[in-house]
């Protein structure tokens, strides 16, 4: 199938940046949509981590003030794991270990690939590449991370994976990456 891009406008451009676009795509049906107008999310391309501990069967949970959860009657700090934003020159597994030292001070050395997945992309282009970590988790000082430079300020939790896989049924985790991670740890591990 085929698609025309027939316009396309950026009306905003700061940290993130919208732009405006004017499709027409093929029908299933066959022919041709009618011309029409979509406001898309530039946001970039993220990576994940989920670190698990094997051994005691531990994950490593993050919290932060998340604006998009301003309305949430939980309030907007949201149960997470470890992410961030690929920036040029990076592969995404350096990405991986950076966040994972910057948001939790932790090292990461093998690294499994999970999958790509797009959030939302009925009005985002963000891409999320979700890995795997398997760390040892035990000696590892919980506490606040993040970089001031980015505003961070992020508190880390350990939690057994039947407490996080709780909080989930539970509905304490709304992060989609985190959702994501946890019930591909239920399934594969």
């Amino acid at each position: 199938m085929k698609f025309k891009i027939l316009d396309k406008q950026t009306p905003f451009k700061r940290f993130f940046k919208i732009d405006v676009y004017k499709f027409q795509h093929e029908l299933f049906a066959g022919g041709w949509s009618e011309p029409f107008t979509r406001e898309i999310f530039e946001r970039g391309n993220a990576v994940a981590i989920l670190l698990h501990d094997p051994i005691n069967d531990t994950v490593l949970l993050v919290e932060q003030f998340r604006a998009g959860a301003i309305n949430d009657e939980q309030g907007p700090w949201m149960q997470e794991i470890v992410a961030g934003i690929v920036e040029e020159g990076e592969t995404k597994e350096d990405v991986a270990r950076r966040e994972a030292f910057e948001e939790a001070g932790c090292e990461v050395n093998e690294l499994a690939f999970i999958m790509d997945f797009y959030p939302s992309a009925g009005g985002s282009t963000e891409l999320i590449s979700l890995y795997y970590g398997a760390i040892d988790l035990s000696t590892l000082d919980t506490g606040i991370h993040g970089l001031a430079s980015e505003n961070e300020d992020i508190r880390t939790s350990i939690v057994s994976r039947n407490e996080a896989l709780t909080q989930l049924r539970e509905g304490k985790i709304k992060a989609s990456l985190a959702i994501i991670a946890l019930q591909w740890l239920a399934l594969n591990k």
